[in-house]
């Protein structure tokens, strides 16, 4: 009988003892705890607020295998032997795809701890309020979690298949003895929207940190899953709910492109902070951006300067991302939403509308004085016009992946190409590698079925 892959840190979970070690001062300022078992709100709180295992370890995986970036032959041969093979699409990932699948299967793991505590604290009203905020931050991590795993090790959601395509173990408790099947892409969606619409009904919109999920964070979430569903009125009803809430947009002429990283994890846009690490054929050594990508913006795109930084064989780094550091972002932001909603108007037929989301956020990426609205004589015009502005604003942030995914169910055939030395490596349109193998041992102590090839 498989125990499932979380199993390590059932002990963790039990006893709150965590380390936060390296984190915001917010994260850093705990009691402290001694082992127990978590009984009050403020334990439960305390297990949401484990940065390391449910908001830094979004997995890489959908980077690694997308088209914003290449890499020389030299770096690539230096990379470990998975991520060489990811990077070029190699049908066997199955067995080192395991820490993927662990990451985001023990921060489900979490969730279903805080919500299973939550079973055994009486909810009154002297604490309704905290007790439904910690609710719904479970429900929302939950759900972004199964999010993640979707769009690496499911096909993207066909409402044609739905019901037959393979879709994820659906954990919702912490019983290790329940033997794990997968359900369908169906149900994987399903439990995902029932938990996001949940959580947006649980939580505020007020922020102790950005670490911590609101009502605009579900909200613009909720957007995000109906668009790899490519439910696009209902995207457009979310993000419009999302950006009521928040609708900040950071004005690019007030950073410093001197600066290492010019925009802090602080600013106005983010909703949510999640930070994805970066592997090796991402990071500023080996990790070069797709040149025609780059060649794309503006001059006037203040993006150029603030989201590159170039290097000594005059090609490209990435170093735009919003935490402030390094890593790339993994949570979420209103540029995003605006897209979203510019994108939900466009395919409605909206045209002025779609065009007035993208002038807006657009103007706040151009040289003051320089920016000129963009036009276009149909919606779907409109709509070619924000697809590409998806894809300059949004580098690095694990949507491209599924944007590739739900943009080729739609015809759009976007055939994937690395060139490694002389050699091309390609991955065609609705081919199966597009949703990864799970791994190898999951499938071999479960029993359950295996993505084809």
């Amino acid at each position: 009988m498989f125990r499932f892959t979380y199993t390590a840190v059932s002990m963790l979970l039990i006893t709150i003892l965590i380390s936060l070690s390296g984190c915001e001062d917010f994260l850093d300022e705990k009691p402290n705890q001694k082992l127990a078992v978590p009984a009050t709100l403020d334990d439960l709180q305390n297990l949401l607020d484990n940065p390391a295992a449910i908001s830094l370890n979004n997995a890489s995986l959908p980077e690694v295998c997308a088209d914003d970036y290449y890499n020389i032959e030299a770096d690539w041969k230096g990379f470990d032997p998975f991520l060489r093979n990811a990077t070029i699409w190699e049908k066997d990932l199955g067995t080192q795809a395991v820490n993927t699948w662990r990451n985001q299967y023990t921060a489900i793991y979490y969730m279903n701890s805080v919500l299973e505590g939550l079973d055994d604290v009486e909810r009154g009203a002297g604490n309704a309020g905290t007790y439904d905020n910690i609710k719904g931050q479970a429900l929302y991590y939950r759900a972004k979690s199964c999010l993640l795993l979707a769009s690496l090790f499911c096909k993207t959601y066909d409402a044609a298949t739905a019901l037959t395509d393979l879709g994820l173990p659906l954990r919702i408790g912490t019983d290790f003895n329940k033997v794990s099947k997968r359900e369908s892409v169906e149900a994987t969606y399903s439990l995902i929207l029932n938990d996001l619409i949940a959580a947006s009904s649980l939580l505020d919109n007020s922020q102790v940190h950005k670490l911590r999920p609101t009502k605009a964070a579900a909200f613009g979430l909720l957007s995000r899953v109906h668009l790899f569903m490519r439910n696009y009125p209902a995207m457009g009803q979310f993000a419009d709910s999302c950006l009521r809430l928040n609708n900040k947009l950071l004005d690019y002429n007030t950073l410093k492109s001197t600066d290492t990283y010019p925009i802090k994890y602080t600013n106005d846009e983010v909703l949510i902070l999640n930070r994805i690490t970066v592997p090796a054929p991402l990071n500023a050594a080996s990790g070069k951006v797709d040149s025609n990508l780059y060649r794309s913006y503006h001059s006037n795109d203040l993006r150029k300067d603030i989201y590159f930084r170039k290097n000594t064989d005059n090609s490209y780094r990435f170093r735009g991302g919003y935490e402030g550091n390094g890593s790339f972002f993994g949570g979420q932001a209103t540029d995003e939403v605006y897209l979203m909603r510019a994108e939900a108007f466009a395919r409605a037929g909206k045209k002025d509308e779609a065009l007035g989301d993208l002038n807006t956020l657009l103007e706040k990426r151009f040289k003051t004085g320089t920016f000129v609205p963009v036009t276009a004589s149909t919606a779907e015009e409109a709509l070619e016009l924000i697809l590409v502005e998806r894809r300059k604003e949004l580098l690095f942030r694990n949507i491209r992946w599924p944007d590739i995914k739900r943009l080729n169910r739609e015809g759009r055939n976007i055939t994937l190409v690395r060139k490694i030395g002389e050699k091309l490596f390609t991955l065609p349109p609705n081919d199966n590698r597009f949703a990864l193998l799970v791994p190898d041992d999951v499938v071999a102590l479960s029993g359950m079925e295996q993505n084809p090839r």
